[in-house]
């Protein structure tokens, strides 16, 4: 497992966390997604043998949350 880190574009509403959280829960190879509302960082665990981080970032641009920053670990 593999640690990611995605900085965002300021998040408005604490709803966020949770759609955030629940779509990547819900995501195959994906562990432990936190959303720091503070922050505006998502922080996961991911399985590069499911899942890349370029997928797992694209997730999260999809709903609607651009990203500023990546950093994987």
């Amino acid at each position: 497992m593999k640690k990611l880190e995605l900085t965002l574009e300021t998040l408005s509403c604490p709803s966020c966390v949770k759609r955030i959280e629940g779509t990547l829960n819900k995501t195959a190879g994906i562990k432990n997604p936190r959303v720091l509302f503070h922050a505006n960082k998502v922080k996961t665990q991911f399985d590069e043998s499911v899942i890349s981080a370029a997928e797992v970032a694209t997730i999260v641009e999809k709903l609607g949350f651009p990203i500023t920053h990546k950093k994987i670990a």
